[in-house]
């Protein structure tokens, strides 16, 4: 999937959360230098008055600026929205990207039909169930690996006394 179509769904997932009754669209702003991670980007939202409204904001790494994660602004917050973006940004090489996405990019979100919604509640519970998958320890597998080399401990009841 595309990083674009990913962060498209991560918008739709919470569109009930960012819906003020005014919100008429949603962007999601990125830059990235070709071939490296995006390392920031925004969430915004357009009024029907024009307003644009900042919801959030997400960088990989903390600076004196910006915290680490996601970091809601304008009285918007949204779990949906912050564990998604968590989860996109932090799987990014499983996503591909446009051949111009080392550019300033945009991703529009129209308000969702229900068609759309699904089809993002259904992406974000395949991911999620993939992505356990691979970090889920076999059941035969030991959970701990016996301590071996020339630190190991050994108890003794004799040597204790």
């Amino acid at each position: 999937m595309q990083l674009d179509k990913a962060l498209e769904f991560a918008v739709i997932l919470a569109w009930q959360d960012l819906m003020t009754g005014r919100v008429l669209s949603a962007r999601v702003e990125y830059e990235s230098k070709r071939g490296l991670p995006v390392d920031f980007l925004t969430v915004w939202t357009l009024t029907s008055g024009g307003t644009q409204d900042r919801v959030c904001d997400y960088a990989t790494c903390a600076s004196p600026d910006h915290p680490m994660g996601v970091r809601f602004t304008n009285d918007y917050h949204s779990n949906a929205l912050a564990q998604a973006l968590d989860f996109i940004m932090k799987n990014q090489e499983q996503l591909t990207r446009p051949d111009d996405a080392w550019r300033p990019h945009l991703v529009l979100i129209q308000p969702p039909t229900p068609e759309l919604a699904a089809e993002a509640t259904a992406w974000m519970a395949g991911t999620r169930a993939a992505a356990s998958n691979r970090v889920r320890p076999k059941a035969d597998a030991p959970r701990t690996a016996p301590r071996s080399g020339p630190n190991r401990a050994v108890f003794s009841p004799s040597a204790a006394q």
